[in-house]
């Protein structure tokens, strides 16, 4: 989590798989109880999830869609994010970055300026 740009973008289960189904649904709700707990205190601007099936079954909202979401955690909205595996071949590195980018965007216009990376001096 990032105090200068305001974001916080996360898995949802910290156990790495090679695919979403090897996680159990219980993993994806106790991760998601202990991903609130931890916006709670961090407190960023907009806490993003990566992956929308993992967002679904955390948080029981099956109709979840990448992009900003109405739900709350800390009292800041949530954004979720495209899952950048190889296996999610629909999104394209390009519509990948565009939607990471958006969520950016969204931090800057709420008062958190993008902090420069500093790979890009």
């Amino acid at each position: 989590m990032s105090a200068a740009t305001g974001l916080g973008i996360t898995n949802v289960v910290e156990r790495a798989g090679a695919r979403a189904d090897e996680l159990s649904a219980e993993e994806y709700r106790e991760g998601g109880r202990a991903l609130e707990r931890k916006v709670a205190r961090l407190r960023p601007q907009w806490p993003a999830v990566v992956g929308v099936t993992a967002y679904r079954t955390a948080f029981g909202e099956r109709t979840a869609q990448v992009g900003p979401q109405e739900r709350r955690m800390g009292g800041t909205r949530v954004w979720v994010l495209p899952d950048p595996s190889g296996l999610n071949a629909h999104w394209t590195p390009q519509t990948m970055a565009e939607e990471y980018a958006r969520l950016r965007q969204a931090a800057a216009d709420a008062g958190h300026a993008p902090s420069p990376d500093p790979r890009m001096r």
